[in-house]
């Protein structure tokens, strides 16, 4: 079939044609909205989960709800390497603007713009870099409010002034952050501590966080109380029914059919995982010469598609791995027959070690994000089948 009518999008955060199986999460996300809007108080959000199950899609998706409600919103991606300051104070200067227009009060505005400002300059102790980088912010930056050096202090202030200032104009502020596992510990401690006092001030300003299954473990050591303070949805595979709405509805628009046949062994294949089904959805397509997509053109794809996960979905993750690393991860693949965690004394039996002398390599890999601590003494893959991948190679 014209595979330039092929409607299905393998990629990063690539929005799918059809987003099915996210219904309940939308719909809680719009409660927060609602609740806010009306004065009421809401805990911000945690999305997590492995790679590929289109967290970083809906993350964008929530972001979307709360702009068509009128809400400022600014996103960053954290990285291991940086501190939150800069991208922090760019998300919250999009956001503000976005709802700037509406203030009654031009100088309010100004105001938290110099405050913002101050809080920005403070992401480096050298004068030099500070007097080169500028934040964008065309107002002089105000002293005395966020900008003590200290981030947990200066963050809760900078929200607070944030938060007011949204809610004189009676709408809200959203910050969405992806991979917030990769921020450091402190910089987690001041998100925590932010939120913690915006929610008991029932503030219309919430944090919107995406992150690796172990996220939720990094938040707890950070806060004992970050359980009660986030609403945690855990994202996974999808269901039979939506992992099929995922590939008829976008075929259907397109005046295509598939065999039951055919969603059968795709969703043997791409095991409920979104990024998979877009993949064999798009390999499919492709191989088909014409409607309705059937098993034979599912069977003749079906390497089509795994070899490009295998090079850009699972390879390009394989080879960022130090040759210690990837022993590791290979011990772990023959220990994890259904891909699931595994105990780090097994992986050590596995390789004949003492488990201190592995530390190095598993370190390296939580950091790289290629495996998370699922629990004290497992770890796993982040990502969905890479043991299988590896055992294949």
């Amino acid at each position: 079939m014209d595979p330039v009518r092929n409607p299905y999008a393998p990629g990063a955060g690539q929005r799918p044609p059809e987003l099915a199986g996210r219904d309940k999460q939308l719909t809680a996300f719009d409660v927060v909205l609602e609740r806010i809007a009306r004065g009421r108080p809401e805990r911000s959000v945690m999305l997590t989960g492995l790679r590929g199950v289109g967290k970083t899609v809906l993350l964008n998706q929530l972001r979307s709800a709360a702009v068509s409600r009128g809400w400022g919103t600014g996103k960053i991606e954290a990285r291991p390497d940086q501190e939150l300051r800069r991208p922090l104070s760019s998300a919250l200067h999009m956001s503000v603007r976005a709802i700037a227009m509406a203030h009654r009060n031009p100088e309010c505005v100004d105001d938290f713009l110099g405050i913002l400002k101050a809080f920005a300059l403070r992401s480096t102790a050298d004068k030099g870099m500070r007097e080169r980088w500028q934040p964008g912010i065309d107002v002089p930056a105000v002293t005395g409010r966020a900008d003590s050096g200290d981030i947990e202090i200066d963050l809760i202030e900078l929200l607070k002034e944030a938060a007011g200032l949204a809610s004189d104009i009676g709408v809200g502020i959203a910050i969405f952050i992806d991979e917030m596992q990769d921020l450091g510990p402190a910089d987690i401690s001041a998100i925590c501590g932010a939120c913690h006092e915006l929610s008991q001030d029932a503030a219309p300003l919430i944090v919107v966080g995406a992150g690796l299954p172990h996220l939720p473990a990094v938040l707890s050591a950070s806060k004992s109380y970050s359980e009660r303070l986030f609403s945690y949805h855990r994202i996974d595979r999808l269901d039979r029914e939506s992992a099929d709405q995922a590939l008829i509805a976008p075929a259907e628009r397109e005046e295509v059919k598939f065999t039951d046949e055919a969603l059968d062994a795709l969703y043997q294949r791409a095991d409920g995982y979104p990024y998979f089904v877009q993949a064999y959805g798009k390999a499919a397509w492709d191989q088909a010469p014409e409607s309705p997509i059937g098993v034979e053109d599912v069977e003749v794809a079906s390497p089509t598609a795994e070899e490009e996960l295998a090079v850009g979905f699972f390879g390009s993750r394989y080879e960022r791995a130090t040759p210690a690393e990837r022993e590791y991860m290979r011990a772990m693949a023959d220990l994890a027959g259904d891909d699931g965690p595994v105990a780090t004394s097994a992986v050590a039996t596995e390789l004949g070690r003492k488990p201190a002398s592995l530390s190095p390599a598993r370190d390296g890999l939580i950091k790289k994000g290629l495996i998370y601590s699922a629990e004290r003494g497992t770890i796993g893959f982040t990502v969905p089948h890479f043991g299988r991948y590896l055992r294949s190679v």
